[in-house]
């Protein structure tokens, strides 16, 4: 019987060369369906004033945004569309001196003081009626609609549409039947090729058996051996960094139940820490600011601006955790006032440090001048809040040989700092040299 060379080979590379086809088809159909959709831009209603709404934004951000929103009670009530509701006369009047026009007992102005909690108007005498023009008319554009989602269909059929009008699903499903018929075919020729080869009393030849690479890397003892003791070395090696990273909490960045975004507080917005955490001044810990001290911006801030949401965080995400703010205090934003019902906020706490370690914030913000970043990293830029340093006692020991001690205004040192000045042979000490290395300065 003649013998012939294994014709599996031929299927394998017909099969590759098919899986290759379908990829390269399934891509390009892909690309097909991805058309892009046509931006609708929404023209804007020209204000009743006649004013330019763009320069009434600039004017309504720098002088009303602190008590009214356009869209939401704030101090003041919601500014939308203010102007179909009263006179421009009544409110030139208004906007010049409130007050003037409330004592002159005039029903509207009266109304409106009584309506917002009998909070008097700041007087702006130095806006002229064009300016209020063009205030009122960026009060008077239509509210903006949620912008349309890039790639949505926008068509009444289900499936998108490719350019000719063909829909992709019909072209998906004719590359399937394609496929099928391949598959098919493949497996009538192989059946064909072995009738072929039994009438012809051709024999297949079978497959040489192959060892296994286990069984030829145990047989190969050298190779054991040295994987054996890279083995060990490799886990004594983990072994070691996993014991000494036991209760180093590094990049620990715990939701918190309110999200407080350190990058648009102190980053965005420049507000100093020691704003909220004032006792880092003057005591040993810097403490968790109370909400009263969130409260002093928030009271008048229900909503942030739309360039605030982020790719991760969206605006309405963060208008949510100030709704969370404003349960925890009870204040409601659309009387202006506190309800009396208040819940606590359980914060999770993020640097801790052993019992046994003494640390003062006081004597290294206000007495040594270290900045926050130092040992927090950079706050300003972190969305939540993580442990940067490691906080370990080498981590502390190495600061205090390279940090020199601030003798400005520092006359408590004064006398020791000559002393030990000399004695080193340096101008400026460190806290190592001045006795920051003793066991009894950190430990109890």
């Amino acid at each position: 019987m003649k013998k012939m060379g294994n014709h599996n080979s031929i299927l394998k590379k017909l099969y590759f060369c098919l899986a290759l086809m379908l990829v390269f088809s399934a891509t390009s159909s892909a690309q097909d369906a991805a058309i892009p959709a046509a931006d609708v831009a929404a023209a804007a209603t020209p204000a009743a004033t006649g004013g330019d709404p763009v320069k009434g934004k600039e004017l309504f951000n720098a002088n009303c945004a602190a008590c009214h929103k356009l869209d939401a009670k704030s101090t003041g009530p919601a500014l939308r569309g203010v102007a179909s509701k009263y006179e421009m006369s009544w409110i030139y009047k208004w906007v010049h001196n409130s007050s003037e026009l409330i004592k002159s007992g005039d029903a509207a102005a009266v109304k409106v003081f009584e309506e917002n909690n009998k909070v008097v108007m700041t007087a702006f005498p130095q806006l002229s009626e064009g300016d209020i023009d063009n205030i009122i008319a960026y009060t008077s554009t239509p509210k903006e609609e949620a912008p349309v989602v890039a790639g949505a269909p926008v068509t009444g059929t289900e499936g998108a549409t490719s350019q000719d009008g063909l829909s992709n699903n019909v072209v998906l499903g004719a590359l399937v039947l394609v496929m099928l018929m391949l598959v098919a075919m493949l497996f009538l020729v192989n059946n064909v090729l072995r009738k072929v080869a039994k009438a012809n009393n051709i024999e297949v030849a079978p497959k040489e058996p192959k060892i296994s690479i286990w069984k030829a890397f145990v047989k190969n003892q050298f190779l054991v051996l040295v994987s054996v003791i890279f083995l060990l070395l490799v886990g004594a090696y983990l072994v070691y960094g996993f014991l000494m990273q036991v209760g180093v909490d590094q990049e620990y960045a715990p939701i918190q139940p309110i999200h407080y975004s350190h990058k648009i507080h102190a980053g965005d917005n420049e507000i100093n820490c020691k704003y909220c955490h004032s006792a880092a001044r003057v005591s040993k810990n810097a403490g968790i600011p109370s909400l009263n001290v969130c409260m002093n911006c928030h009271k008048n801030i229900s909503e942030v601006a739309e360039s605030t949401a982020t790719p991760e965080y969206s605006k309405a995400f963060y208008d949510e955790q100030i709704q969370k703010l404003y349960t925890a205090v009870g204040w409601d934003k659309t009387t202006q006032s506190y309800t009396g019902k208040t819940q606590p906020v359980k914060w999770v706490r993020i640097h801790n440090l052993p019992d046994f370690v003494y640390f003062n914030h006081s004597q290294h913000v206000t007495v040594a001048g270290i900045e926050c970043q130092t040992c927090h990293g950079p706050v300003e830029e972190y969305e939540i809040q993580k442990q940067f340093a490691p906080l370990t006692m080498g981590w502390c020991i190495d600061c205090h040989r390279k940090t020199d001690v601030k003798m400005e205004g520092n006359e408590y040192y004064t006398k020791i700092h000559e002393q030990l000045s000399k004695k080193y042979g340096v101008d400026k000490l460190t806290a190592a040299q001045m006795g920051g290395l003793e066991c009894g300065k950190c430990h109890y």
